[in-house]
């Protein structure tokens, strides 16, 4: 049967030497380097930004992906088979961030300021599509307080609860309390922050930084897979970039500050940004997410590995909160400093 991922290839004016399946995509070398063929599920919209924003920043210098157009100039591809879209990407070969290596999480940190400071500077129109709403997060977050009560109701109503839910119940009121706090806050701040630092604050976020999407390549390192990309409050990258290092760490102080120092010193974080670092690192994401698993899950059965995630989560917060007392003191003095 012929493939139709070379069919898909043919719209292309390159010349494919070689081909190799990976996870959902096909890695392609050819006449004008590596490149990779994706499955697009986003909108024509969203893929000629994609485009006009990758442009930009490679014109800028910056080390990033760029979307090869097809031979009648679109930037997707449709099979009109499966109805499915496809995006042509020129592709670096490299090792990805290593989370084991303090040296790469710091040049990670530095490069995602990179992208943030220059992004800000692109003089293009930005679409409605990708602007999230001004207090998205403290709806998001007031979502989760209500998902939370609604578990925490389904549990207590149990008349026979098993190790995992009796866990639950034990943590509630501790993670409850950090969850209001930190939108109580939040709301308050949102009624405190004027549209122009507003303004300052938001920007393009890449929506999906982690480790696999950072790698080096030539001694350089390159940003990957912006697909999730949206125009919001900008430290919501390195707020999960964080979090997703710190969880491997067990919260290691030092290292988490050292990330924002580092970022802070490419891109000059404003208070409110601290702040809203601050807030977003405080609210207990992980608690929430089991929870929402487990919402989501068949009751009859619990998963060990949801006990292991709670009972890790449940070690960890002594760290935790120490390096949030830490974040707190150290945003706080920055305020004093810049105000």
């Amino acid at each position: 049967m012929y493939n139709r991922e070379e069919e898909i290839l043919e719209q292309y004016e390159v010349e494919i030497r070689s081909t190799v399946k990976g996870r959902g995509a096909l890695g392609c070398e050819t006449n004008q380097g590596t490149m990779l063929l994706k499955v697009f599920r986003g909108s024509k919209e969203r893929a000629v930004f994609l485009y006009d924003i990758l442009e930009f920043l490679g014109k800028g210098g910056f080390a990033a992906e760029s979307i090869v157009k097809a031979k009648d100039g679109e930037t997707l591809v449709k099979d009109e088979m499966n109805d499915t879209c496809y995006l042509l990407k020129n592709w670096y070969l490299g090792r990805e961030c290593d989370v084991r290596s303090r040296e790469d999480i710091i040049a990670a940190v530095k490069k995602l300021a990179q992208f943030h400071a220059l992004a800000k500077t692109y003089p293009g129109e930005i679409p409605d599509f990708l602007k999230a709403e001004r207090h998205s997060l403290l709806m998001e977050y007031e979502r989760h307080n209500r998902e939370l009560n609604k578990v925490k109701n389904y549990i207590r109503n149990k008349n026979k609860k098993n190790q995992f839910e009796m866990l639950f119940m034990k943590e509630y009121e501790n993670y409850r309390a950090q969850a209001f706090d930190v939108t109580g806050q939040l709301k308050k701040q949102d009624e405190e922050l004027g549209e122009e630092v507003a303004g300052r604050m938001r920007g393009l976020c890449h929506g999906d930084y982690n480790q696999h999407n950072v790698l080096c390549s030539q001694g350089e390192w390159v940003i990957l897979n912006f697909e999730q990309m949206s125009y919001d409050i900008m430290v919501q990258d390195l707020a999960n970039f964080i979090r997703k290092i710190l969880e491997k760490y067990n919260w290691n102080t030092g290292l988490g500050i050292d990330m924002i120092t580092e970022y802070d010193k490419v891109r000059k974080l404003l208070p409110q940004e601290l702040k809203q670092l601050y807030l977003r690192l405080a609210y207990p994401k992980k608690y929430w997410k089991i929870a929402n698993h487990y919402s989501s899950s068949r009751k009859s059965w619990i998963s060990g590995r949801d006990i292991e995630k709670l009972q890790k989560i449940i070690a960890q917060e002594p760290q935790r909160k120490q390096f949030l007392k830490m974040l707190f003191c150290f945003t706080s003095q920055e305020e004093c400093v810049i105000m």
